[in-house]
């Protein structure tokens, strides 16, 4: 396989690798970061040191003090500088030793640590981990606007990042792996019309289905999903969503997901507390282990919530293995969205490798998703 055409492999050094540390992603959900915490995160086969003030500023800097390879996260905030653990060196937000207090004559100005622009937004927290000066870092301020109330979630899958890209784009596996629940996946197991067209940002995916159901979501490049997810159970409707997958290593990987609804007041209220019930039901990867190992039957289990969607992509996607075998698929029509997005992947590996211009991927003003025939059809079915 040329190296263009590996999406899998994203340490350093990797093609792939490379092209995804030109964008920001996110490391972190700012409100599991309180002032005054230091934590290790490891993104992309590479660890590193995420800490936030005492005034609230996050920093990413190095894993590792260069004085005897001390574990950063371990040690201690101090205003906007780190204090290692171990001895006590301090490094300030820029990354520059400030104190060695063992030392009778420092040679504090003689060490740097790396440090990563970091900012927030949307309640998550990101990183840009290439070199150079970042671009600015993309934001979504229709998520911001108007009355409403954010929603954060993520989970860990055990498996590459890009089969759970591809799962995004395959939208003919909805009416087997999701059917259970009711009218909002049943009865999608038609063969359905699939548009996929580049546009400025990445691609938009339209589907059109024999029942009417039509959609289309917008795939930011390299790893953005921005669409409209159904409700969880006890709720009606679409959710304004938009979503990242960002590598921990090449057999694992972390799903970042902001909702925007429309709730405010006592409506608020309400659902965080059908949300943190929801919470404590979620199943886990342990769950999809059971089956894929023969330990547990799908059709055992209760199909009936919404919250067993990702437990069943869980399935679909671990049970393709950690990596997924490329070389030896045998696609059809259906998955002309996931070809359209290799070849996207592809000629934009090929460009960084070559030393040719890259896609400059910006998403304009008014680029969102449509939900409208989907809370159309729900509505006629009573939902």
């Amino acid at each position: 396989m040329n190296d263009f055409n590996d999406f899998a492999h994203t340490g350093p050094g990797t093609v792939a690798g490379r092209y995804l540390r030109k964008f920001w992603q996110p490391v972190y959900h700012l409100k599991d970061l309180p002032a005054g915490r230091a934590v290790p995160i490891r993104v992309m086969s590479e660890n590193f040191t995420l800490y936030r003030g005492e005034d609230g500023t996050v920093h990413t800097t190095a894993f590792r003090c260069p004085h005897r390879g001390m574990q950063l996260s371990a040690g201690w905030v101090e205003g906007n500088s780190l204090r290692c653990f171990y001895h006590g060196w301090k490094y300030d937000a820029s990354g520059q030793c400030v104190e060695q207090p063992a030392e009778e004559r420092s040679f504090a100005d003689k060490v740097q640590l790396r440090t990563y622009p970091t900012e927030e937004h949307l309640g998550l927290i990101f990183a840009y981990l290439g070199d150079g000066e970042p671009p600015p870092l993309p934001r979504f301020p229709e998520f911001e606007a108007g009355p409403g109330m954010f929603e954060w979630s993520s989970y860990v899958r055990r498996c590459n990042y890009f089969q759970n890209i591809e799962n995004s784009f395959d939208n003919s596996h909805v009416g087997f792996v999701h059917r259970g629940h009711g009218d909002a996946y049943n009865g999608m197991s038609d063969r359905p019309i699939i548009t996929t067209t580049e546009n400025e940002w990445g691609i938009a995916v339209n589907v059109r289905r024999v029942s009417g159901v039509e959609r289309t979501t917008y795939f930011g490049m390299p790893n953005v999903y921005y669409m409209y997810a159904l409700a969880e159970e006890g709720e009606r409707g679409w959710i304004r969503s938009i979503m990242w997958w960002v590598p921990i290593d090449d057999t694992s990987h972390v799903n970042y997901w902001v909702r925007r609804l429309p709730l405010v007041g006592e409506a608020a209220e309400e659902y965080k507390q059908r949300a943190e019930s929801r919470q404590k039901r979620r199943f886990h990867g342990d769950v999809a282990d059971d089956v894929l190992a023969g330990r547990e039957h799908r059709l055992d289990l209760d199909l009936t919530q919404t919250h067993m969607v990702n437990f069943q992509d869980d399935v679909a996607e671990v049970g393709q293995g950690a990596i997924a075998d490329r070389e030896h698929e045998r696609l059809g029509r259906q998955d002309e969205g996931i070809i359209f997005l290799r070849k996207i992947w592809s000629r934009e590996l090929r460009a960084l490798e070559e030393g040719s211009p890259l896609t400059g991927w910006e998403r304009p003003p008014g680029m969102v998703p449509t939900p409208r025939d989907q809370a159309e059809l729900l509505t006629a079915k009573g939902r």
